[in-house]
């Protein structure tokens, strides 16, 4: 997947899995809406779920659509949606996450429970990686046995060649540590996949974690401390040494932090993007074993190479000589500890939650292990569980219906940018030439993935995690020198989210997502416009934020606008970047929501909605429905992009989405939207100074 894929949303997990997924995913996430008419026999929505589609007991009418539309819309609901102990936040999203959950427990018990799958097939693969992850005796009886292997040849490093070399295993093997290293397509060459070279090393969320002298960020690092001591405790140091060698790891990650790159500076494309030659990457790293390192992951000759911060690995080079040997040894076994805690025996999962889910989260309870088990295997074997799941759930009309949807909401916004009155024909001919070209991806991948190559077995799902996390390494340095393999997806079919990809030119939308709240069958037109086709044209809206913006047609990054349309454009999004800067998260600290990090999903849910908006109006022409309950088609529409982001979170998840993750919180996300729309005021008859109608409106498409 590119480094700048946005994402629909990345706050549906348990807090178990939430680090890893924000260590892993470096983009935001979109949606987007379009079409001309709903048909009423698309089949998206279990019979459980059909009935209203907008609940009036969802909503909290002691309070002002004028005033506070995200409470008004989903007051009621929230009210009735207290946050399961097990979670950080909950809403629609969790809801729907958890349904496909269900389903896929489903379909994992009866591949555990087939023992007479034929080996090799991936029916019993799966059965076998969810068999060995539920087996919590066995699991129980190894403890940390299976890390002991790393743990000696990190004890038997002499020097910093040989550390080299084994951070490549460790690389190989899935366990980061010192910067990252992958395969990424060349961002002017989209044909192309380089090798991909960026900052890395952290535990923490980010590295603002490291560096902020504010209270709260002095206790989470405090914390920290004592929980990185209790797990050098679990694997046998005493607790003198444990604390010493936790503050040991606290030492070098601030280091690394603090020559890192922040979040927003990441955002510009130009800013990481450096194609050097090997020769060129060895000098500015010349005490890193760079032969020793790419030998050990199995590339060989002198490829490409982007090193997305240059300064990043200067200072990793001084770092490197400046720390003793010793403690790079610590550090290297705190790697290995931290990224296999949650496949080890209790003692292990209990203090990696402790500190990830009840520190960082606010998380009250992990998740029972069935649903970690699933989550595990989706990770794992995503398409074989996948091509099951969708057989079962996604029937060839669900993905016909929406190709249609799709294909309305792109006419919508091939008409909005012709009329754009701040926009040149030049700048027009060349943003049209690029939505023509998007590529639409729906429901599930044309060709599965192959797992052929991947052991998978009942002996030890310790084993099994570290293999797959291994497989997966391996096939994404084997992209490296090859041209790009356009029919990759980088999420799974039951996945609820979307994506758009800049260096792909893709808008794709998982099976997973493609069901109530977000397409009901069982709702009138309106509502389906306002929740589907609002992250239809999300998606598509990326193609034109700031960041997608900057890459053309093709996927090359390449500027195509005229220097005016481009001022232009950016006055625009700098309008939403104050707007956002306002929104108070935490008044206690002053927390707020950082418009340079969050422009990008924000300008998206603008554009997305806009576009929703307009394919429903053209829907109605010459048979406008009729109010249901007491609504119009226009409220309805408004109240149906407002009910899938209906949820709420704990303190402690809100500060760690507000540092880290470039989309808004979701009550911004929704009074942020409409507040920008005369479209909504006019439909809920606000007036100008009411909280929901900005006198500085934002306004792109």
């Amino acid at each position: 997947m590119s480094l700048l894929s946005r994402r629909l949303c990345v706050v549906v997990l348990s807090s178990f899995v939430v680090l890893a997924l924000i260590a892993r995913v470096d983009g935001p996430s979109h949606a987007s809406v379009a079409e001309n008419e709903i048909d009423s026999s698309a089949l998206f929505v279990d019979a459980q779920q059909k009935g209203r589609a907008l609940d009036p007991a969802n909503l909290d009418k002691t309070v002002s659509a004028c005033v506070d539309f995200n409470a008004y819309a989903n007051g009621g609901w929230i009210a009735k949606n207290p946050i399961p102990a097990a979670f950080p936040r909950w809403g629609r999203f969790n809801q729907l996450s958890e349904q496909n959950s269900e389903r896929l427990r489903e379909i994992l018990d009866a591949a555990a429970a087939n023992h007479s799958a034929a080996k090799g097939t991936n029916e019993r693969k799966i059965g076998d990686y969810y068999g060995s992850c539920m087996d919590e005796a066995k699991i129980e009886a190894e403890g940390a046995k299976p890390l002991q292997p790393e743990f000696e040849r990190i004890e038997n490093l002499k020097d910093l060649r040989a550390l080299s070399t084994l951070v490549a295993r460790f690389h190989l093997n899935g366990v980061g540590g010192l910067f990252n290293f992958g395969a990424a397509q060349d961002f002017k060459n989209s044909t192309q996949v380089i090798a991909n070279a960026s900052q890395g090393g952290l535990s923490l969320p980010d590295r603002d974690y490291y560096t902020k002298t504010d209270e709260k960020s002095k206790q989470i690092r405090d914390e920290y401390v004592k929980h990185g001591a209790k797990m050098f405790e679990l694997l046998g140091e005493t607790p003198e040494k444990a604390a010493a060698s936790a503050q040991t790891v606290l030492k070098i990650e601030t280091k690394l932090a603090e020559s890192s790159m922040t979040r927003v500076d990441r955002r510009d494309p130009n800013k990481i993007y450096h194609k050097m030659t090997l020769a060129e990457a060895k000098a500015l790293a010349p005490h890193f074993g760079w032969d020793e390192y790419f030998q050990g992951i199995g590339l060989r000759g002198t490829p490409d190479i982007n090193v997305g911060q240059p300064e990043f690995f200067k200072a990793l080079d001084q770092h490197l000589t400046a720390i003793p040997l010793a403690d790079w040894k610590t550090y290297l076994r705190w790697r290995v500890v931290d990224s296999g805690a949650s496949s080890l025996s209790a003692k292990f999962v209990e203090e990696d939650f402790n500190f990830k889910g009840r520190i960082l989260t606010g998380t009250k309870e992990n998740l029972p292990r069935w649903k970690r088990c699933v989550q595990s295997t989706d990770r794992a074997l995503g398409e074989a569980v996948g091509q099951v799941y969708v057989q079962k759930n996604f029937p060839p009309a669900a993905k016909e219906r929406m190709m249609t949807l799709v294909k309305n909401l792109i006419a919508a916004l091939r008409e909005d940018i012709g009329t754009l009155s701040w926009m040149s024909q030049a700048t027009r001919q060349q943003a049209t030439a690029k939505l023509e070209a998007f590529a639409r991806k729906i429901g599930y991948p044309e060709t599965w993935r192959d797992y052929s190559k991947l052991v998978v077995d009942r002996d030890s799902f310790v084993n099994n995690a570290m293999r797959a996390r291994a497989f997966e390494v391996n096939r994404v340095l084997n992209k490296i020198g090859k041209p790009v393999d356009r029919t990759e997806w980088a999420m799974t079919p039951p996945t609820v989210n979307a994506y758009y990809n800049p260096s792909m030119n893709e808008i794709v939308f998982p099976a997973g997502i493609l069901q109530a709240p977000f397409f009901d069958a069982s709702a009138d037109d309106a509502v389906n416009y306002g929740a589907i086709g609002a992250v239809i044209g999300h998606e598509m809206t990326h193609g034109f934020d700031d960041q997608g913006a900057q890459f053309d047609a093709e996927g090359n990054l390449k500027n195509w606008w005229t220097d005016a349309d481009s001022k232009n454009f950016k006055e625009r999004t700098e309008c939403i970047v104050k707007q956002f800067d306002a929104y108070v998260v935490d008044p206690k600290d002053n927390l707020r929501q950082n418009g340079k990090l969050v422009v990008g999903e924000a300008v998206a849910d603008l554009g997305g909605l806009t576009i929703a908006y307009a394919a429903f109006q053209k829907s109605m022409e010459g048979k406008r429905p009729a109010s249901i309950d007491g609504f119009t088609p226009e409220q309805r529409f408004f109240l149906g992009f407002a009910q899938v982001w209906a949820g709420s979170a704990r303190p402690e998840f809100e500060r760690l989405q507000t540092l880290t993750d470039p989309h808004p919180l979701p009550r911004f996300r929704v009074n942020g939207t409409v507040s920008n729309m005369p479209q909504f005021a006019q439909a809920f008859n606000c007036k100008p100074g009411d909280p929901m109608v900005r006198a500085d409106r934002c306004q792109i498409w």
